[in-house]
């Protein structure tokens, strides 16, 4: 008989201090969903997950955490979704959002799901060795399934989440992972896909939705209908790791507006300078993933991938009197940025000349070996 491990992972970094706490255990008495309550809630001895519905407000769905991961770490948040910013997922009905993997969809070697709010208000604190700490703004929330093997689910990945309060509330999030060698249009060693989904919110509205597949050997058009792309440039060697850091990422947004009352095409475009190995843009630390996950399943990865994942994680800019809360996940920056804008002026006047939002920027990319 097999029974899952299932973890509670949290991760704080004060930008004040520079002080920095990590928490992954392992729950007991896990149970979704809870008593008079749906699947989108969860509880533990360690923590409680409950969504509430509110439709016909000013934040329709709202997530609250609990949490009390002893070792003096206490969770109390509140996370929130505006009304204007629905989720989005690419796809319709129960499947949308879902990337399948191998040759017949209704019976997939794998697949991976991600469904996003791209704006949420944030509330709270966060108890560490006795010291509250207030959390307060802006951020996003994203369903994420693995449902295959890590070592098999992709060679690579990027992600982009872009925030400023400017406007009424500006976002641009991007996920784009590139499967193993094992996938591709004549199957195994004909892979590389890369799959990206992306969206904007403008003016506290979600403006558009993106999403692109690269198949191996494919060129795209540098200007297109429709663009959800990221780019490493100037990749420089790490000796730490032996992979080709980027010093500089770029992201691409573009599609038609899908606000009602204003047509027309929307893009956006980030541009993150996040320096070399030698010399970092504010580095917290490097972080061996397979540190970071359970004995077991760093056992099989380890053993059958041989792989050496890295997450670089790379300190800008402080908000002031604010936390930068983060999941682990590859390569990792958080620094000043600009996202430049343009769409039509129904949305955000202005913006069919071109805007230019000041904002922060959390950003990964990570290679693994396969």
């Amino acid at each position: 008989m097999w029974y899952p491990t299932v973890q509670f992972t949290f991760k704080v970094f004060n930008p004040k201090t520079g002080e920095r706490t990590w928490r992954s255990v392992n729950v007991s008495n896990f149970a979704t969903p809870p008593p008079n309550l749906d699947k989108r809630s969860s509880k533990a001895d360690e923590f409680t997950i409950t969504h509430v519905g509110a439709p016909g407000t000013d934040y329709p769905e709202t997530y609250t955490i609990s949490a009390d991961l002893t070792e003096g770490v206490k969770i109390s948040l509140q996370v929130r979704r505006p009304g204007g910013a629905p989720g989005f997922k690419i796809g319709k009905g129960p499947d949308g959002g879902y990337s399948y993997f191998g040759t017949d969809a209704a019976q997939p070697e794998g697949y991976v799901v991600h469904r996003f709010w791209p704006l949420t208000r944030t509330s709270g604190d966060i108890t560490v060795n006795g010291k509250p700490l207030a959390v307060e703004g802006p951020g996003m929330f994203v369903h994420a399934i693995q449902g295959m093997r890590p070592n098999v689910v992709a060679s690579r990945w990027n992600f982009a989440h872009f925030q400023s309060t400017a406007h009424g509330g500006v976002s641009a999030v991007q996920m784009e992972f590139t499967t193993t060698n094992a996938y591709g249009r004549k199957g195994a060693g004909s892979g590389y896909v890369s799959v990206n989904v992306g969206g904007l919110v403008i003016g506290g509205k979600l403006a558009t939705v993106t999403a692109e597949t690269k198949w191996p050997g494919e060129e795209q058009p540098e200007e297109a209908v429709l663009v959800s792309r990221a780019q490493h440039v100037k990749g420089v060697h790490d000796p730490d790791t032996g992979y080709p850091q980027p010093t500089q990422l770029v992201y691409r947004w573009a599609a038609p507006s899908i606000i009602p009352d204003a047509p027309g095409s929307v893009n956006g475009t980030l541009i993150m300078d996040v320096g070399s190995p030698s010399e970092p843009k504010g580095l917290i630390e490097k972080v061996d993933i397979l540190a970071e996950i359970p004995t077991v399943v760093k056992a099989v990865v380890n053993y059958v991938a041989g792989t050496k994942p890295y997450i670089y994680q790379v300190r800008g800019y402080a908000l002031p009197d604010r936390l930068s809360v983060s999941e682990q996940s590859a390569w990792q920056w958080i620094n000043p940025a600009k996202l430049v804008l343009k769409g039509p002026d129904a949305i955000l006047p202005g913006l069919a000349g071109g805007l230019e939002v000041e904002g922060f920027s959390y950003n990964e990319a990570t290679f693994i070996s396969d």
